[in-house]
């Protein structure tokens, strides 16, 4: 095990919780609940690309608007007209951009192999959306205090990700044989992190949350 503090919360309390049948070796903070794999099994950023290049998220596609829907749908409840927003990790085919600009706010896009234009990272927000990105994260800890800081008073951090609860499925679970998906998380992840970072932290729906400035 080459690692000895939680990646998410930087908790001292790790533990080994798995090591799969291509002996990759998974561990569980006790202190935020996040599970992640041991840096040293991560793919290079070669292959890693290689695989995002296998998605198929096109912003047309009416089922992935509708899958999109979760997050964007609550997100668009509570912003104000004309608001300004980034979609962090926005991929090959940015439709929740796409969605919210319909709706009449102003989005910008950020993705390391998609969209890689740092620039757009010194700007403030009145929302974020993080929509199947934070479970890519090599550093989460890391970026999500990036992603807090660019928050302007009020502005919220939208999070989707589908969240961890069943060890005993964990080794079976499709979303952990993503070899992508390093990181994966429970609400109490997000609590931790929230406090952490000065947030407020709300379950929106199953594997929905929203970070908030207050």
């Amino acid at each position: 095990m080459s690692v000895s503090a939680c990646p998410v919360c930087d908790g001292v309390a790790v533990r080994p919780l798995l090591t799969d049948r291509q002996g990759r070796v998974y561990l569980r903070c006790e202190t935020c609940l996040a599970t992640f794999l041991d840096p040293a099994h991560f793919l290079t950023a070669e292959a890693e690309h290689a695989h995002y290049l296998t998605h198929e998220n096109d912003e047309n596609d009416p089922r992935y608007r509708l899958f999109l829907s979760r997050l964007a749908g609550p997100l668009l409840e509570r912003l104000a007209p004309g608001s300004a927003g980034l979609d962090y990790g926005c991929g090959p085919g940015p439709a929740l951009a796409a969605m919210l600009r319909e709706a009449g706010h102003e989005v910008a896009v950020h993705d390391p192999y998609f969209a890689p234009d740092n620039g757009v990272l010194d700007a403030g927000y009145d929302f974020i959306t993080c929509t199947e990105t934070a479970e890519h994260f090599h550093r989460p800890g890391e970026e999500f205090a990036r992603l807090a800081s660019m928050l302007k008073p009020g502005g919220v951090l939208a999070v989707m990700t589908m969240f961890q609860t069943d060890d005993a499925r964990f080794e079976a679970w499709h979303y952990r044989l993503d070899p992508t998906h390093v990181v994966f998380y429970r609400p109490e992840t997000f609590a931790v992190l929230a406090d952490r970072l000065g947030l407020e932290c709300e379950m929106v729906s199953r594997d929905v949350v929203f970070l908030t400035r207050s």
